[in-house]
């Protein structure tokens, strides 16, 4: 009897026979029935393709504020090209190019904001991250390079191992990096807290916290709840700001340095993906150290092998091999970690948006 991995290594040999044969697409292309699926297959391999060309597209758009200038309605072309320093026709060129991409849209002689555009100016940690990508995108220009040598010495590792100057309390040399995180961690707040309720907790320490923008977001929800940062002595810094004097900020690694107690649930928000398999357990077991008695670890962070996530493991995968640390993970294998660190208690939770961020809870 053949077992389930054989009979599904005949369907995908079956699978590709047909849709690689020339003969099969010359047919599905004329068949009213498959017409549908072959253009739609169609355009996906042609958005393979041209991936780097859209990305770049999206670029220019952020780099020039074309969708700012749009979002209080439309205007003409020559307008925007007054407003966005380019040449009447190479502004017309960038508009008919963003058009389709959805992220603007024709009207009569004049432009408006597309329904990508206004998601995109929704969401502006996504346009933070579009705006950094040019270091990604030149660890890129070669993948083979930066498969070969493993990742890191790149422009992007370059730009964010920056551990050295915080330590010694340079709360400038953090700044890009802090920035870029506190814009783009509501998008990853917003699934934890539809995911967990935090209400049924005292006190909460989010750990690599940044400038402290999961923990606003908290407090927003669960105004009561008493709440503690631990970061780096430049990056705590820069949260007082943001969080007030109400928040207790614990300065220092936590990769060396014990972690603050007395908090009954602990928060690693987009924090354990960012490091390698040693130092993530270590993080892990010091988080049990420090956890009393009944206490809760909550993770939110973007996983691989998430179903419907579609490209967004591929995505992660590259991006954290040009950083030089961390990889992104599957559910059973933080799981795993976990139960290795000294967890029981090992719960998944339900994301409105697993493309974002997947969530699991850990106990004692």
């Amino acid at each position: 009897m053949k077992s389930s991995t054989d009979l599904r290594e005949q369907w995908i040999a079956w699978r590709n026979g047909v849709i690689g044969s020339p003969r099969f697409q010359r047919f599905a292309a004329r068949s009213p029935f498959l017409r549908p699926v072959a253009r739609r297959r169609a355009r996906t391999l042609f958005d393979l393709v041209a991936g780097f060309t859209y990305s770049q597209l999206l670029a220019a758009c952020i780099e020039t504020r074309l969708l700012d200038h749009l979002r209080g309605g439309p205007r003409g072309a020559d307008d925007l090209a007054a407003r966005i320093g380019l040449p009447a026709d190479a502004a017309e060129r960038l508009l008919r190019t963003a058009e389709g991409l959805g992220l603007v849209e024709r009207l009569d002689q004049r432009w408006a904001l597309g329904s990508e555009g206004a998601a995109l100016l929704g969401n502006p940690g996504i346009a933070e991250m579009v705006a950094h990508h040019r270091l990604l995108y030149a660890d890129l220009a070669d993948p083979l390079a930066l498969l070969r040598r493993g990742g890191g010495g790149g422009a992007l590792s370059r730009h964010w191992h920056y551990a050295e100057a915080s330590g010694a309390g340079d709360a400038a040399a953090v700044a890009p990096y802090s920035a870029l995180m506190a814009a783009s961690q509501p998008m990853v707040a917003a699934q934890a807290l539809a995911a967990y309720r935090f209400d049924r907790h005292a006190r909460v320490l989010d750990i690599g916290g940044g400038e402290g923008a999961f923990l606003s977001a908290v407090a927003r929800a669960v105004p009561e709840l008493d709440r503690g940062l631990f970061d780096l002595p430049a990056v705590g810094e820069r949260s007082r700001a943001r969080l007030g004097d109400g928040v207790a900020i614990h300065r220092g690694d936590f990769l060396t340095d014990p972690l603050p107690t007395g908090y009954d649930l602990i928060t690693l928000i987009r924090v354990l993906h960012d490091h390698d398999d040693v130092p993530a357990m270590q993080l892990l077991r010091a988080v049990r150290a420090a956890l009393p008695p009944g206490g809760t670890l909550l993770i939110a962070e973007p996983m691989a092998g998430t179903r419907g996530a579609g490209g967004v493991g591929s995505y992660f995968e590259l991006y954290l091999l040009a950083m030089g640390s961390g990889r992104p993970r599957t559910m059973q294998e933080i799981g795993a970690m976990l139960r290795e660190a000294g967890f029981r208690r090992v719960r998944p939770l339900r994301t409105p948006l697993p493309l974002v961020a997947s969530a699991v809870t850990a106990r004692p």
